[in-house]
């Protein structure tokens, strides 16, 4: 787990206003909140987060596919909108995702590794991998980067 005092935390290496802890505030009351996501390393390069199996399952107790999703699309939707900067946005445009294998309890871990950041595309590739490092989930998610809208 990575402590807010990390150099891939450090508001030196982030828009300002965008600590991790910043961030995790932001969470309230949102679906990272109710799915209990906890990002745990923030920057525009690398984001990880972690996400219980358990309330995330589908009827036969295995980790709902679509939870796997939300949690690859939260990690490139905050990584691209840090390399987005301020005045910009950034919009969802393609997610897609692997499902390798089942979890039924535990802790998952999403990581987030910056593909190719350009002016308006931002992508990542996730992995999602259950508590002994074995892959449950591959994603990859393009996100469209924009000026925020006048008085945004």
């Amino acid at each position: 787990m990575t402590s807010s005092t990390d150099s891939s935390t450090d508001s030196a290496t982030q828009p300002t206003g965008q600590t991790l802890e910043s961030m995790r505030s932001m969470a309230a009351g949102t679906l990272l909140e109710r799915m209990h996501i906890e990002l745990t390393e923030v920057s525009p390069e690398r984001l990880v987060a972690t996400m219980p199996v358990a309330g995330n399952t589908q009827p036969y107790g295995l980790l709902h596919g679509g939870a796997s999703v939300v949690l690859a699309e939260t990690l490139g939707s905050i990584g691209a909108q840090l390399h987005a900067g301020v005045g910009r946005v950034a919009v969802g445009l393609d997610i897609n995702a692997t499902h390798h294998r089942a979890a039924r309890t535990g802790t998952v871990t999403g990581t987030a590794t910056l593909l190719s950041a350009g002016r308006t595309l931002v992508s990542y590739d996730v992995v999602i991998t259950d508590a002994d490092g074995r892959r449950i989930c591959t994603s990859r998610i393009t996100c469209l980067l924009r000026d925020a809208a006048p008085g945004a």
